[in-house]
Parts: C-alpha cells; structure tokens; sequence
C-alpha cells in the first residue's frame, strides 16, 4: 500500500469496466476513497462498490455521468464535495461508442461532423471541464495529480480511427497546457496512451481477432495489453515519491507496437 495514495480521493470517469475498472481496483487497492462515474450500468456500479469497500476498507461512491454533455462535471463535484472531505486525483477515462461515433468511425471519406464533434466532445472537452473541477478542490488540499487517458491511434495508422486520434492528439496538447497553467498549484497534469488493450471495448470491434493477432505478431512481449498495463502507470503518477518532477507528458504503454 503506498502512503502518498492512501486515505485519498480519486475520481475517475467510466470505471465500471475495462481500463477505468482496472485503475478503480489499482488504487482502492493502495488505500484511496474512489469516487467514480458510470454512464448506464448502475447495477454493476452497486457491485463494484460492495466489493471494494469490503475488500481494502475504503469508501467507494457512484454518479452517473453522460461525458457527451461535459458542463454536468460541475454539477457531480458539488455532489462529491459532499460525500468526500478531498479530491486529490483525477482520471479522465470514459469514452463513447455505438450509435454517438456514427460518421466519427469511418475511413476518411465517410467522416461526419457530428460524429468528429461527439469524439472530440467525449475526449477532449469533457477533460477540460472535469480537471478544471478537481483542480479547484486541488488547490485547496496542496496539489494533485490529473491524468488523461489517451491512445496510439494518433501515432500509428489505425483503420477507421481518424476521428479518435485526432481527438487524443489534442487533448494531449490540452495536457500540456494545463500542465503549465496548474504547475503553480503543484498539480501535475500527464497522459497515459495504451496500444491496443484487451477490453471489451476493443473485443466490439469488427476486426478484433485481426487486431489480436498483428498486436501479438508487433510486441516483442508477444501479447496484447492488459487493463492492469494502464492501471499500472497511473498509480505511479499520482504517486508523488515516484513522479513529483514529471508533468506535461504523455508515456506510452504500448508493448513496443509503435515502434515497429
């Protein structure tokens, strides 16, 4: 259990499956209070809660949150300004899919504005409006750190991903800017980009067993990225005796795929 996490807030979006699953666990593990949003499934939200309060002995809360209309983050602070005394990390996570990326998940000549908006919107505005929130309960407990999930999608060609890289290469330059403006504080603002990770996510797309196959034939470690992968790095940079001097950056957890 790491000290500098233990008896802290964290408040991630979308952490009822996948990588926000696994980066709930991760740091309930190491002692911190999560509070948490879930877009649909309130039901497995209820679960997650049992089980981690049961398990490490901490406190867990949900919200429900639609990352598609972003200003809502200012009315779900003031809902866990009164359930937690702290807010000390954040993790923008949630993404969209289904019906809200139509004309967004496309080959180039079949993008659609509505569908880039709703990619962009999801991605990079609601990072906006969600560090401004935590940053201002930051600055009032010290610093923190705000983290931003991000992809390689905007390094390597990726069929169909023009809309999502596009959106993750600016919000990674909106991560850098925050890192300059919140330094002051000693909030610390940083991406974490994963490769191809194995989540249900992924596993929806049409070609998953072909992107399975190219990730493990690309990797020198011969397999896809795990949940655990990502969780991994966001602990370490919300863990001050490990990256009190990192901000602005984007670390790539991609098995080395982007580089072959």
């Amino acid at each position: 259990m790491l000290e500098t996490i233990k008896g802290k807030t964290l408040v991630i979006s979308g952490a009822t499956r996948g990588i926000g699953k696994a980066i709930l666990y991760h740091f309930a593990q190491n002692g911190a209070n999560i509070a948490f949003t879930y877009n649909k499934n309130e039901e497995e939200a209820q679960k997650i809660i049992v089980d981690v309060e049961e398990k490490y002995g901490i406190k867990a809360k949900a919200y429900p949150l639609n990352v598609l209309e972003p200003e809502t983050y200012k009315e779900l602070f003031l809902k866990i300004d009164e359930d937690f005394p702290r807010v000390d990390f954040f993790i923008s996570n949630a993404i969209i899919y289904g019906k809200s990326v139509v004309g967004g998940f496309a080959p180039f000549m079949r993008l659609k504005p509505k569908g880039l908006n709703n990619i962009y919107t999801a991605t990079v505005l609601a990072f906006v409006v969600g560090a401004q929130e935590a940053a201002k309960r930051m600055q009032k407990v010290g610093g923190g750190s705000i983290i931003s999930l991000s992809s390689t999608g905007n390094l390597v060609y990726m069929p169909n991903y023009a809309g999502h890289g596009n959106s993750k290469n600016a919000v990674e330059t909106m991560v850098k800017y925050a890192a300059m403006e919140l330094g002051e504080f000693n909030i610390r603002v940083n991406a974490v980009s994963g490769g191809p990770i194995d989540t249900d996510a992924l596993k929806a797309f049409p070609d998953y067993e072909q992107i399975k196959a190219a990730v493990q034939e690309q990797s020198p470690l011969n397999r896809m990225g795990d949940p655990k992968d990502i969780a991994g790095a966001c602990l370490f940079l919300c863990d001050s005796n490990s990256s009190a001097w990192l901000t602005g950056q984007t670390i790539v957890i991609d098995g080395g795929t982007s580089f072959k």
